[in-house]
């Protein structure tokens, strides 16, 4: 298959997840972006339209002590980090879009370390 078959085919899993999904003011969305170089999480209220939360491999405080941003261990870093932020903002509970990926590397290791974080979903 090509990129493109891939690339469409990645679009239609986001939107079929997308649509069976909504955050909530009670319980927000928990968006995770993967790219080969960097892993993204947002938490979201879908029906404001606001970011709550974010946090990303990109972050500076992130950027000294990783080694790589595409790694397991990025991942892990940014699932803490995004726990600690919905903290601040009183989130103790979310609804998880894993973004059309599947639940396996670093959308699982993401996903894992928030929940240590104490983010419940």
């Amino acid at each position: 298959m090509n990129t493109a078959g891939k690339v469409q085919q990645l679009a239609r899993r986001r939107r079929r997840v997308r649509n069976a999904i909504m955050g909530t003011a009670e319980r927000p969305r928990l968006n995770v972006f993967r790219s080969s170089a960097h892993i993204y999480a947002q938490i979201i209220n879908d029906i404001d339209g606001k970011t709550l939360a974010a946090a990303s491999s990109l972050d500076k405080s992130l950027r000294a002590s990783l080694k790589s941003t595409g790694s397991i261990e990025a991942a892990k870093a940014v699932g803490k980090l995004i726990a600690e932020r919905a903290k601040t903002v009183n989130v103790s509970s979310v609804v998880f879009d894993r973004g059309g990926r599947m639940y396996h590397g670093r959308i699982k290791a993401l996903a894992d370390a928030s929940r240590e974080g104490g983010l419940q979903f």
